[in-house]
């Protein structure tokens, strides 16, 4: 079955919720001995996918390499204060084989975790990785070709950027802005006979999921690459990179989800080249650090590149959102993110307001209170999200507009959803201080009826005139980050 237009994920880090769920229930548990009550729990939520991030077999190589790396020993202390070598069970982006780590469950343990999913109407999202693999990957041995190859005399001046493996150097896996990764090796992405091997390997993980999240996807562009390997590279293929691995993947399997990790401004670039979303960088940065007004542009942008990005407020390489967000400030951008067009990813540990970031290397997390405020927020937000017109119906931006002496409109944002059924006008103060505007409603067959405003967050229910509300505008007064999500009826 196909995916909806625009789906609602869940982020899940499975080596650590497996080891809590063991915990709790007091007995080992691996993906296919996962009590019903906690699918039950997902399903609650209305989940489109779920993201069991880092199910694939970790490299004994890799965790070493970790263990003797300083500054990765600091952010696991930073994290995990009474961090244990044993609490590094490897980094799940350093992948040694795409099987199912047995400690997870192996093979058997996700095609019963999908079963279960599936069972209650959500599809399953897995990780795959383009630019690298472990040191002990198989490919390695099997097929050096496929890898960044230098001299020993090239390594002379960066040593820490190249690994040696059986006599040959090949370059650790990087992107061009930041020091190389020292537990991978890089993967060379202009290689053709490379390219194929990727296709048969998407293609097999595309037999066990129904969708994969493809990291750092933008290193693996012509012009990316090329930039950041030169000649070590080789010739420049004709073709790009994704052109020539999705079509291919989407000729056995049509509905396969592609979503891409992407930055640099290189997200429509990459939804060309075939990708369903594209990470949101920009509304995440714009919510944390900018004004209403840098909100409201971003989403000026047309609706077509809109619809495939990929929002979200956390996620494992973002700092939690809680720590990032104040109180109430979350709420409110949590209410932009999740009722905006294109895809919405929730991280495991957000509606509880973690806020510790956890190394993904770890498969232990220290200890937090539960925010019960902002558990109960979410609890409502999910469930008023879950109508079909935020997954099928269409999405308009709202003017705005206030008075001369009154600037305070330019910390309002507002948009609506028009369904079969049911409307929706959601009405957000991006700003510290209390506002005040009018907010211009596009619908107007409503003009001469009365409307009943609920908003399904605070639970009070306003009725106002369709006529005014078409202009001069729904007058709106609200707090420091308080917002309206209205179910609106005639």
């Amino acid at each position: 079955m196909a995916w909806l237009r625009y789906p609602t994920l869940y982020e899940i880090n499975t080596w650590v919720w497996l080891a809590e769920l063991g915990r709790w229930y007091g007995k080992p548990i691996d993906l296919s001995s996962i009590p019903a009550a906690e699918w039950d729990a997902l399903a609650t939520y209305g989940f489109d996918g779920v993201w069991f991030m880092g199910v694939w077999e970790r490299s004994p190589a890799g965790i070493a390499i970790a263990n003797s790396n300083q500054a990765l020993l600091d952010d696991f202390r930073r994290a995990l204060p009474d961090f244990q070598t044993s609490d590094n069970v490897g980094s799940p982006y350093c992948v040694r084989s795409y099987m199912v780590d047995q400690h997870l469950g192996g093979p058997q343990g996700l095609a019963a975790a999908r079963r279960e999913l599936a069972s209650r109407g959500m599809k399953l999202v897995l990780d795959f990785v383009p630019n690298h693999v472990a040191p002990d990957h198989s490919w390695v041995t099997e097929h050096p070709e496929y890898f960044i190859q230098v001299s020993a005399n090239e390594t002379k001046s960066d040593p820490k950027s190249y690994i040696e493996v059986h006599g040959r150097f090949l370059a650790c896996g990087r992107d061009p802005y930041f020091p190389a990764w020292p537990d991978v090796v890089q993967l060379n992405a202009f290689q053709l006979g490379l390219r194929q091997a990727v296709v048969d390997t998407i293609s097999n993980i595309a037999a066990l999921c129904d969708g994969i999240r493809c990291d750092m996807a933008m290193l693996l562009l012509n012009a990316v690459f090329e930039r950041t390997w030169g000649k070590r590279a080789g010739d420049r293929p004709a073709k790009e990179y994704w052109n020539a691995v999705i079509p291919a993947i989407r000729k056995t399997y049509p509905d396969f989800l592609f979503l891409a990790e992407a930055y640099w401004d290189l997200e429509w670039e990459l939804q060309q080249q075939g990708f369903d979303f594209c990470y949101d960088k920009r509304l995440y940065d714009r919510l944390a650090h900018d004004s209403a007004e840098s909100v409201r542009l971003h989403l000026c942008a047309d609706l077509a590149y809109q619809s495939k990005l990929l929002r979200f407020l956390e996620n494992h390489d973002e700092p939690r959102a809680a720590s990032v967000f104040a109180g109430a400030k979350e709420k409110a951008a949590a209410v932009v993110m999740s009722t905006l067009p294109g895809a919405r990813m929730f991280h495991e540990g957000q509606f509880e307001g973690r806020k510790v970031r956890l190394p993904v290397f770890l498969g232990r997390r220290p200890t937090e209170p539960i925010d019960e405020d902002l558990r109960v927020f979410y609890g409502k937000l999910l469930k008023a999200i879950n109508d079909p017109v935020f997954r099928t119906g269409n999405w308009q931006l709202c003017e705005r507009g206030g008075w001369p002496d009154n600037a305070s409109f330019l910390n309002l944002v507002a948009w609506s959803w028009t369904g079969t059924v049911d409307r929706y006008l959601i009405i957000v103060n991006l700003s510290n201080v209390r506002s005040q505007g009018q907010v211009r409603i596009p619908w107007h067959e409503g003009a001469g009826k009365m409307w009943r405003l609920t908003d399904l967050l605070s639970g009070v229910v306003y009725e106002r005139d369709g006529g005014a509300m078409l202009a001069p505008g729904l007058y709106v007064e609200l707090g420091p980050w308080e917002c309206n999500l209205f179910q609106c009826r005639l």
